[in-house]
């Protein structure tokens, strides 16, 4: 992992994509399993276990939210580089 994918996970967590943190993502709720996990910078998911199946299942941060983050770290330069995969 890079430094600039580490700050990007790294906001990602404080934002409550984080180990112990419950989510509503694609019409499902997720009880978190991991923290962030950088594939490459188009593509990061967490692992999280789906509360009405019980089903571990490994989920895509949505590019909207990882355009976000770039954003708001001030780096235009790899926010322009994220496209929709």
């Amino acid at each position: 992992m890079t430094g600039e994918q580490g700050v990007v996970c790294e906001k990602l967590k404080r934002i409550g994509y984080s180990n112990g943190q419950r989510i509503r993502i694609y019409g499902e709720e997720f009880d978190l399993i991991s923290d962030p996990v950088t594939v490459h910078e188009q593509m990061i998911f967490v692992e999280g276990v789906e509360r009405r199946s019980g089903e571990t299942r490994r989920i895509r941060i949505p590019l909207p939210i990882l355009r976000m983050v770039h954003r708001e770290s001030g780096d235009r330069q790899e926010g322009r580089k994220i496209r929709a995969a």
